[in-house]
């Protein structure tokens, strides 16, 4: 009986001690309150990129490189029927704010082919004959020879300059209250049928509608395990 008692005693202690949470040490409640921190950024920041309906593009810089760049990134948010491109600054939703970079470089380019063809002939021969009796008689010889000899060579050269043009843009999307929304670089050494500014116009408004798209989308609830 007794030993009943504290069999009984001793499973209830387990199952109380089974059931208090064992407290987290330091470092992983840290890291806790870290995760969670980023994830309410990450989602506020989420919120404020979705409800962005009237951009203005601030400029880029005052070469005409950057001009350039900022008339395309104008021109490709324009196409793509997302969004209202606003001149002016106290309307829009958020501001999109960058630095343009393009050069141009020249690459040289070579190439040759040469072909070269030479016959050459020749001949010789010769021949003597006589005959002498008593003192007299007659000789006689023959002599031919003869040589020929052609060349000819050919060459072909090719030589080409090829021109460049690199574009480089880092954007970001700023917020009407000032918060970095969303950013990218995008870079282009110009594509077949456009040129680089274009290129680069058009990766950056096509990463930021597929970045927007992700965030559209519901998440898919895990099946519970």
């Amino acid at each position: 009986m007794i030993g009943s008692l504290c069999l009984l005693l001793a499973n209830i202690v387990l199952a109380q001690a089974a059931a208090t949470p064992i407290p987290s040490p330091p470092q992983q409640a840290a890291k806790q309150d870290e995760s969670k921190a980023a994830d309410q950024i990450n989602t506020e920041m989420a919120e404020k990129l979705l409800k962005v309906k009237r951009i203005y593009v601030d400029s880029f810089g005052d070469d005409q490189a950057a001009k350039s760049l900022q008339a395309m990134i104008i021109n490709a948010l324009e196409s793509s029927k997302r969004f209202i491109i606003t001149e002016n600054k106290d309307k829009a939703d958020a501001t999109l704010k960058g630095h343009a970079l393009e050069k141009t470089s020249q690459e040289f380019h070579a190439s040759g082919e040469g072909t070269a063809v030479g016959v050459a002939a020749g001949s010789q021969s010769g021949s003597i004959s006589g005959t002498v009796h008593g003192g007299t008689g007659h000789i006689s010889g023959s002599h031919s020879g003869g040589f020929a000899a052609t060349s000819l060579a050919t060459e072909d050269s090719v030589a080409s300059t090829e021109t460049i043009n690199d574009a480089r843009l880092a954007v970001r999307l700023v917020s009407a209250d000032g918060d970095v929304i969303w950013s990218t670089t995008q870079e282009s050494k110009g594509a077949k049928y456009k040129g680089a500014s274009a290129d680069v116009a058009d990766k950056i408004t096509k990463q930021l509608l597929r970045d927007i798209e992700k965030l559209e989308k519901p998440s898919v609830a895990q099946p519970p395990k």
